[in-house]
């Protein structure tokens, strides 16, 4: 059964355990996508994808180290089912020989669609800790739009000749 989010009904603990399920799913989705990357040797693009699901497990553990601090073992009322894609990368996106440049832009792409949903649920809140909370989700956000940017200006422009132009299109035997 799927739930939507009713931020206006958002408490501290309900909005923690929600940010801890975002950045479950982000570190799940960058695990799989460097691993079909892994399947099809981009190995520079699974490596960029390793690093981006540390993160993701680094900035959930600590979510999660404060939900414990703050409410012990307290059930959680927030499910998987309530969010899709908040930070995680759209399935869509991996191909098979991505460059670490593609790797990169679709890593700020979810950078970025992180930030607009904290931004836009901002108006809707009417706990104060919820605001403060989603207001630092926001800027972490910024700080991590900023990490891919200074990545993506360290590498050489993208060929002219696009590798996906390259690959045969799948046929039946």
């Amino acid at each position: 059964m799927s739930r939507t989010v009713d931020f206006a009904r958002l408490d501290l603990k309900d909005a923690l355990d929600l940010a801890i399920l975002i950045e479950d799913e982000a570190q799940e989705r960058y695990e799989e996508f460097a691993e079909q990357m892994e399947v099809h040797h981009t190995a520079d693009a699974a490596k960029f994808y390793r690093f981006m699901a540390e993160n993701e497990a680094k900035h959930g553990a600590e979510l999660a180290a404060r939900r414990k601090a703050l409410f012990g073992d307290a059930p959680t009322r927030m499910s998987r089912s309530m969010l899709w894609d908040v930070e995680a990368p759209e399935y869509d996106k991996a191909r098979a020989f991505m460059s670490p440049r593609k790797a990169l832009e679709v890593a700020l792409e979810s950078e970025i669609k992180a930030h607009d949903y904290f931004a836009a649920a901002l108006p809707f809140l009417s706990d104060p800790d919820v605001r403060a909370l989603f207001t630092e989700l926001q800027g972490d956000e910024v700080e991590h739009k900023a990490l891919v940017q200074a990545e993506l200006a360290k590498l050489p422009p993208e060929p002219e000749i696009d590798v996906e132009d390259l690959v045969d299109e799948p046929v039946g035997q």
